[in-house]
């Protein structure tokens, strides 16, 4: 279950694709535009599957706790953690009448006063006031708390279950990839930089965009199309790629012999201010040095490497790069419509030099998000004219192949265990 599939680049002669014992056919398109489909994935992938919601660094202390929602499972989500320490999660849910009970998306108390009817409820779920008791037929508090969601944390990372009972634990969900994943240092985990948009496509159109480097030198030509293509690689073929069950990873080329334009003043004055090895970085070498050297970061250890996108099943890329880690995440609204987050992880500039390349860094990533973004709805259209059923993908969009085939497999699967074997 879930075991790792390295393919490397291909090797003898085969594929990315071929050496992953992927189909090498037309990939269908009705589960991007269909609301039944939609509709499966939602019963079938998101209330079964372990669902990254946090990183424990948002709750560091006692009391505090934050609400995430989950549109797709029409449900609200408080992760808290108590004076003893442990991280729960609950649905953000009055067990009166059924109204939410806290209003703000995250702060820090001993509890959670639902403001319907004032029903008092403790940081970890209790319900310990009950306005007019008396007037109430035999009401039983210890089975009226918040009601609690299977929860767990992975290096740092905060996952929930919706389902009652999870069929498997986030260890057997991750299989090898929480494996070869584990003892990543996440370089300013404290200190967030969050972008967030609702598009109009469907999740796995967005996922797919971050997915796959061979856009990169046409809608990226004025931003990234030097930093990952070159001469002698012009389409960005990936250096690596993996398979851990429903989840996956490829490491993108870098053009380790990139220099900015000599009309591009302000970013050869960021480069010049501080060696960061990389024009899509904010930090110096030293900084990132122990996260670099790990393992599951650049994988093969080239010198010609941009970053990793590393995907688990089914909406989180948890990339890595030569600044640290950044996290994506698509949350189904609809079956054409999508929440996007993208969370960077920047460490507070301590002087003006570092300031200057951390305000550079986060200009350039914007630009780089609204040209992934502004492409997604037209790719939606398309797809909804129905003028095409199927899309052809190339080798080096692999990750988008092994996603839309764990999805259709995810949706017949009658069984999460089913669902994971190989």
């Amino acid at each position: 279950m879930n075991e790792q599939v390295r393919i490397g680049a291909g090797g003898r002669g085969q594929t990315l694709t071929e050496a992953a014992g992927l189909s090498t056919g037309p990939v269908p398109m009705e589960p991007y535009r269909s609301p039944e489909f939609f509709q499966r994935e939602q019963e079938r992938i998101f209330r079964r599957s372990w669902l990254l919601m946090c990183r424990v660094e948002e709750i560091p202390n006692a009391g505090d706790y934050v609400v995430k929602q989950v549109e797709v499972c029409n449900a609200s989500i408080i992760i808290a953690r108590s004076k003893d320490g442990e991280v729960r999660a609950m649905h953000n849910v009055c067990s009166h009448r059924g109204n939410q009970v806290v209003l703000d998306e995250k702060g820090s108390g001993n509890r959670f006063l639902c403001r319907y009817h004032n029903w008092t409820y403790a940081n970890d779920g209790r319900l310990i006031g009950v306005p007019d008791e008396q007037a109430f037929f035999d009401i039983d508090k210890k089975s009226c708390g918040l009601t609690r969601i299977a929860c767990d944390v992975w290096e740092g990372f905060v996952f929930i279950n919706l389902a009652p009972q999870p069929e498997v634990s986030l260890a057997e969900f991750l299989g090898d990839f929480g494996t070869y994943f584990k003892g990543v240092e996440y370089i300013a985990a404290e200190h967030p930089v969050v972008f967030r948009a609702v598009l109009d496509c469907n999740w796995k159109v967005l996922s797919d965009a971050f997915s796959e480097s061979y856009h990169i030198p046409a809608i990226h030509k004025q931003t990234l199309g030097d930093t990952f293509a070159s001469r002698a690689n012009p389409f960005a073929h990936l250096l690596d790629a993996r398979l851990f069950g429903p989840h996956r990873a490829n490491s993108m080329f870098g053009n380790d012999q990139y220099q900015p334009q000599e009309s591009s003043l302000v970013e050869k004055l960021g480069q010049d201010a501080l060696a960061t090895g990389n024009a899509i970085s904010a930090v110096s070498m030293e900084t990132v040095e122990k996260f670099l050297a790990h393992p599951a970061v650049n994988p093969t250890k080239s010198p010609s490497w941009s970053m990793d996108v590393n995907h688990i099943f089914p909406n989180t890329h948890i990339d890595s790069g030569q600044g640290g880690f950044f996290v994506h995440q698509y949350w189904p609204i609809d079956y054409h419509r999508t929440r996007h987050e993208a969370v960077f992880y920047i460490h507070p500039p301590k002087n003006a030099v570092e300031r200057f390349r951390t305000e550079q860094y986060i200009a350039r990533v914007c630009e780089v998000l609204l040209e992934d973004l502004t492409n997604v709805a037209r790719t939606q259209r398309g797809l909804e004219s129905r003028a095409k059923d199927f899309m052809q993908l190339q080798d080096n969009e692999i990750l988008i192949r092994h996603g839309i085939e764990q999805v259709i497999k995810w949706v017949e699967a009658e069984t999460v265990r089913e669902a994971l074997a190989n």
